[in-house]
């Protein structure tokens, strides 16, 4: 079984739209880091999105409170957020008002509809799905601690409990958080979600 702990990086502190624009994540909270490190397993993985708010953060978590060396896979861009095309840098406001049909169905019926020059959520979650099915495939015995985006973690969270994506969007993930995903030979598991230690 691959167990996945998916982790939201550190917080940006951004109030526009954040996808593939590389903004640095503030990692200056070392108790929530430390308490994050000690819930994670110390022999585990460590892969994270080339965006540099969670490559850092994953770098954080590379060496875990116990003083074991986790390994350190490169990092990957098929983890990355929603590339969210001509968005990128609105708040929910302008977006609503420079496209307000398109950003309604965006957000109200997610699926094939995307943001001009961006990604739908069926495009993301086939390229987030295809990374982690080939770390299943390389990694059968594994903790992955994997360091995303809250839109990548969503799509996992919709793959292993085959719901639609609208019932997925409805799920909080915050900063720093872990949700546990299991991958065996019969499919997914949902161990917990949004677990804030």
């Amino acid at each position: 079984m691959t167990v996945w702990h998916w982790v939201r990086h550190g917080p940006t502190h951004q109030k526009a739209l954040c996808g593939w624009r590389d903004v640095a994540a503030d990692l200056t909270d070392l108790a929530a880091i430390a308490r994050l490190n000690a819930a994670l397993p110390g022999n585990a993985l460590v892969v994270a999105s080339d965006l540099i708010r969670a490559s850092a953060t994953a770098d954080c978590l590379s060496l875990d409170c116990r003083s074991v060396s986790r390994q350190r896979l490169p990092d990957d861009p098929g983890l990355r957020e929603f590339n969210f095309g001509t968005w990128e840098g609105l708040d929910f406001t302008a977006v609503s008002q420079r496209d307000p049909d398109l950003a309604r169905a965006y957000w109200e019926d997610p699926g094939d509809v995307a943001p001009p020059g961006g990604e739908s959520w069926n495009q993301t979650a086939a390229r987030v799905s295809a990374r982690v099915a080939a770390l299943n495939a390389a990694w059968p015995d594994a903790d992955i601690i994997a360091v995303a985006h809250v839109g990548v973690i969503l799509t996992q969270l919709q793959q292993a409990q085959a719901i639609p994506a609208a019932e997925a969007l409805g799920y909080r993930i915050d900063n720093l958080s872990v949700t546990e995903l299991h991958h065996n030979t019969t499919g997914w598991h949902t161990a917990r979600i949004n677990h804030c230690p």
